[in-house]
């Protein structure tokens, strides 16, 4: 029988491809996402992957939107946590609302999705978390205070559920990808885009389905050693 994958934010940009990566990899796949129903639409008619509406920042919903899945699906096997915002300012002038929404998305997401599936993966024996990091909650990024809090939060986060799932058969690891070619990269001013992109060594951004492929392997049988590992997915973009 095929196993279920739930992944969060896993209707566009990085989620999209790696929902879309399990799916080809033979998992039931069902995709969360927070607002955009019509980008939600789209994805589910060229993809065929279910989608499923709740934000994350919310334990009720994220209880209630898991459950909804392993009534539909089953037991749910795999969870990716991806899903993430920015509200970027510098210290000195953001709010207590950017701050907030950042680490109650980015972080506090990571709790509300895994309290709610920890007991059942215990009890099969059986699990994969994924949780998707980034460069800039290991080297920083100035602006982003609440954002490198929240993706530096999340690795600890992850090296401690390892440690905790390990003789059950659960294995937590984390994928930090460097700056992927997605729309919110996209976004970027042209001059500091090619500013960035000068600091990767392979010399290009990269792509979403790269961290798919990270992700998926880590979701796999093959990966069962591996926990509490952080993979860098980032072109040899190395800080200090």
């Amino acid at each position: 029988m095929a196993r279920v994958a739930v992944v969060t934010g896993g209707t566009r940009g990085i989620g999209c491809a790696i929902s879309v990566a399990l799916k080809d990899a033979g998992y039931k796949v069902a995709a969360n996402y927070a607002g955009n129903d019509e980008a939600a639409a789209k994805f589910k008619e060229e993809t065929g992957i279910d989608v499923y509406k709740w934000n994350v920042a919310s334990f009720a919903e994220c209880k209630e939107g898991l459950a909804a899945i392993e009534a539909e699906l089953g037991p749910i096997d795999v969870v990716v946590n991806n899903a993430g915002i920015t509200r970027d300012a510098v210290l000195h002038k953001m709010s207590p609302e950017q701050w907030n929404a950042v680490i109650d998305t980015d972080l506090t997401s990571l709790f509300n999705m895994c309290r709610n599936v920890i007991e059942g993966m215990r009890e099969r024996g059986f699990g994969r978390i994924v949780n998707i990091s980034s460069i800039n909650g290991q080297k920083g990024q100035m602006g982003q205070t609440n954002y490198s809090a929240a993706k530096a939060g999340l690795i600890g986060f992850s090296k401690a559920l390892a440690q905790e799932g390990a003789s059950k058969g659960i294995t937590v690891n984390v994928v930090a990808p460097g700056y992927i070619n997605t729309e919110m990269v996209a976004a970027v001013p042209e001059p500091v885009l090619a500013k960035i992109i000068g600091q990767i060594p392979v010399g290009r951004l990269g792509k979403a389905e790269e961290i798919a492929r990270a992700v998926t392997f880590l979701a796999s049988d093959d990966a069962g050693f591996i926990t509490g590992a952080t993979m860098t997915v980032n072109g040899g973009q190395y800080y200090a």
